[in-house]
């Protein structure tokens, strides 16, 4: 188990409390401290203000109340989850620029240095959007340590990421002398580099600090919530008995009123000793996703693929014809062409595809640009819901963890898990006869996650599906593979 650094704490947020609006409290009295050289985990449901935090912490948003203390001359750093849409059109080296207040002559050696350190090799002219969502979470990620910060705030940074791409992450941040604080929902990676934990409650909008590896931890809370389960169990059986007794005693009239009154304080003392049961194990509802009626025949005939190596799109042959019930698993590494393979297939642009007339398409994409993120979470829903009232709409938003208050949201406004969660939604109210996923537990969170894969191990329809969590593909049926790499 990683030892705790007990260096000095460069980071401290004093009794911290913010939220975005009335109806949107993220934080209350956050009491919290970091050390020099420690790696912490970041955890927290979707939508909980991880994010947030990191925002606080890098000085864009500002607390209300209390302070967030960082030592005097620290730098700090963050790699984004996702590179906006208004940067996609730089190239590698104007994206590296864009971090530093002034410019910097001899910023190529030093962008070849990091990329290195992300196992990445690419043009310093090339432009963003013509990566590969993993290709981009490793720039994310050197963009971050280009500015060789004193705290390294790091969002997800396993999205997208091969396996070879998180053992490369896992080593440097091993290595890593200085403080790094991370957000994953990866328990794997996480356990092998974490010193300790922040927990942020979404019904308290607490944090509680822990020490220890990520599993000890996970275990600890388990066990916490256990505790204050039976605590209230035992609490409200007592609450109860009392009850009973007082309403007799109360009954009785004359000295035995008193006996009463004085048992109904008792039970008011111990209503106040109730711990209200945490909200955090919430999970989205068990789903279906309904295959488009009256599908015959094969619904998606590929004849060729387009395949990158060394930055160059070469032309495959390849044989693959789904039908419906039909599930394939579309592998390679990062780079190779699988996202730009399926958003091909999904507009209809592919040279050697085919599918069938008629078929409705279900498009999972791993950035959400098929969300319209100036919508609202309910335009969206209603925009694709075929048939059905207002009432099941709600409630099936409601199923997804999306209650009124986010139904009344822009998408933009949402995490990224949430949007992960608007977008399945979207998909189940399609009904499609071809669902195309990319990277669908990006940003989920993992209570979700055997949720999302028994929903489409079910799937009826033509599936296709690029994931790089093995244990995630493990739990859906795969009837067919196809390896770009070995094309």
């Amino acid at each position: 188990m990683p030892l705790m650094p007990n260096g000095e704490v460069v980071l401290r947020f004093n009794n911290v409390s913010f939220d975005f609006g009335h109806n949107k409290p993220i934080l209350h009295e956050a009491d919290f401290s970091v050390r020099k050289g420690s790696k912490i985990t970041l955890m927290g449901q979707n939508g909980a203000g991880k994010s947030t935090i990191f925002q606080l912490i890098m000085g864009a948003l500002k607390p209300e109340i209390g302070a967030i203390n960082i030592a005097p001359g620290v730098t700090i750093a963050t790699a984004r989850q996702v590179i906006p849409r208004n940067e996609m059109r730089l190239t590698v080296k104007e994206f590296f620029e864009n971090v530093f207040n002034e410019k910097i002559y001899n910023i190529d050696p030093r962008i070849d240095k990091v990329l290195d350190v992300v196992n990445l090799s690419v043009p310093h002219d090339k432009i963003l959007k013509t990566f590969s969502g993993g290709e981009q979470a490793r720039l994310l990620l050197a963009q971050a340590l280009i500015q060789n910060p004193d705290i390294l705030l790091l969002d997800e940074p396993t999205n997208n990421l091969d396996k070879a791409g998180i053992a490369h992450l896992t080593q440097f941040l091993i290595d890593y002398p200085k403080t790094c604080i991370v957000i994953s929902h990866d328990s794997n990676f996480l356990n092998s580099f974490t010193h300790g934990v922040l927990y942020l409650e979404s019904f308290t909008h607490t944090v509680e600090q822990y020490a220890g590896d990520y599993f000890l931890v996970v275990e600890e809370i388990t066990k916490r919530l256990e505790r204050e389960r039976m605590k209230n169990a035992r609490l409200q059986q007592e609450i109860q008995e009392r009850k009973d007794k007082a309403n007799f005693f109360a009954q009785k009239g004359g000295h035995m009123r008193d006996v009463a009154r004085k048992m109904n304080e008792k039970i008011e003392e111990l209503k106040e000793d109730v711990v209200d049961v945490r909200r955090e194990d919430k999970t989205i509802r068990d789903f279906r996703i309904p295959c488009q009626e009256d599908l015959t025949g094969v619904l998606l005939e590929l004849k060729s693929v387009s395949v990158v190596k060394n930055h160059k799109a070469v032309n495959k042959k390849a044989h693959v014809m789904l039908k419906k019930k039909e599930h394939l698993f579309l592998s390679g590494p990062n780079g190779i062409g699988k996202t730009t393979l399926l958003e091909k297939l999904a507009t209809g642009h592919a040279k050697g595809e085919h599918v069938a007339p008629g078929v409705r398409i279900g498009y999972y994409r791993q950035d959400f640009s098929t969300l319209n993120f100036d919508e609202t979470v309910y335009n969206a829903l209603k925009n694709v819901i075929r048939g059905g009232t207002e009432e099941s709409l709600r409630s099936h938003a409601a199923g997804f963890l999306l209650d009124a208050e986010l139904l009344k949201s822009k998408i933009g406004a949402l995490s990224e898990g949430q949007k992960g969660l608007v977008a399945f939604a979207q998909i189940c109210l399609l009904g499609p006869g071809l669902l195309i996923l990319d990277e669908p537990t990006n940003h989920i969170n993992f209570r979700h996650i055997p949720i999302i894969a028994k929903a489409l191990d079910a799937y009826e329809g033509a599936m296709i599906l690029v994931s790089h969590v093995p244990e995630f593909v493990k739990k859906i049926r795969i009837d067919k593979t196809l390896d770009l790499e070995v094309l």
